[in-house]
């Protein structure tokens, strides 16, 4: 077993600090009770309060969770179903261009992604809004889910869905009843990345949002061109917070899934 040289540890302290540092620092200077960000003046949470008051960033807000709630489930669905076919399908034709344009996003660049789907909201003439914005952000998230359901599919025991099927059950119901319960897990996990990522998306909103519709990202990029305020550190601070809630609840999800694969392996084994 190779040691934990003082190499190692000194390139993973410096990359944390690189990636983390600046995030801390945000937090801190949102409790600032001075005007200017980078002058300490004491603790205070009144910029906290000033965000609440603000009705800019609240319609901002409002639209982002709206658009990640309703885009993620959509793509929670169809990455799903297309994790399923992937999987469970074997060799049929047009099995290589299925899984390349279902893996396309990971690799596409987002800019060449936004500008796609604009000219193609442009060319069917629909009016850009929280529609298109929730088409958007589906298609490149949609992805990431079927990557995580696919990966708890392979290790799946399909002799539970065919213990199922001689019982009596129809292949719809073996997979409501028998699979969907057991990748579960790998479900959610892809829905709170997919929410994840449409909360943090700036670049495709960008090319697909409209006057009536303003994502709190585009918000932020658009506040922080006239400077950076402590209400800007504040409402960050709080994006920082929902989206760290969200990344520890799935690698929860998924490490209790792992946990409980593994006591009913070991379960299998001594009844066999």
């Amino acid at each position: 077993m190779r040691r934990f040289s003082w190499f190692n540890a000194t390139a993973l302290t410096l990359g944390f600090a690189f990636l983390y540092i600046p995030m801390i620092i945000l937090v801190i200077y949102s409790f600032n009770a001075s005007k200017l960000v980078t002058v300490w003046a004491g603790f205070s949470t009144q910029w906290y309060g000033e965000l609440v008051r603000n009705e800019e960033f609240l319609n901002a807000a409002w639209v982002t969770i709206k658009v990640a709630v309703m885009s993620s489930t959509i793509a929670t669905v169809l990455g799903t179903m297309a994790a399923y076919v992937l999987v469970r399908g074997g060799r049929f034709g047009g099995r290589t261009l299925f899984s390349g344009m279902i893996y396309a996003p990971l690799v596409m660049p987002e800019v060449i992604t936004g500008l796609s789907l604009l000219l193609l909201f442009i060319g069917i003439g629909l009016d850009r809004g929280v529609l298109t914005i929730v088409l958007a952000h589906t298609t490149f998230s949609m992805c990431y889910v079927s990557v995580v359901v696919s990966s708890r599919l392979v290790t799946f025991d399909r002799s539970l869905e065919e213990a199922a099927l001689d019982l009596g059950c129809s292949p719809f119901e073996a997979f409501r009843l028998v699979t969907l319960p057991i990748i579960a897990p790998a479900v959610i996990s892809g829905w709170l990345l997919a929410f994840t990522l449409s909360l943090d998306d700036l670049v495709i909103a960008s090319f697909t949002t409209g006057p009536s519709a303003t994502t709190l990202p585009i918000k932020i990029f658009s506040a922080v061109r006239l400077g950076v305020s402590p209400e800007i550190n504040a409402l960050s601070t709080i994006m920082i917070a929902i989206v760290t809630i969200g990344v520890i609840t799935a690698s929860l999800i998924t490490k209790q899934a792992a946990v409980r694969q593994a006591r009913d392996e070991r379960m299998a084994e001594r009844t066999a």
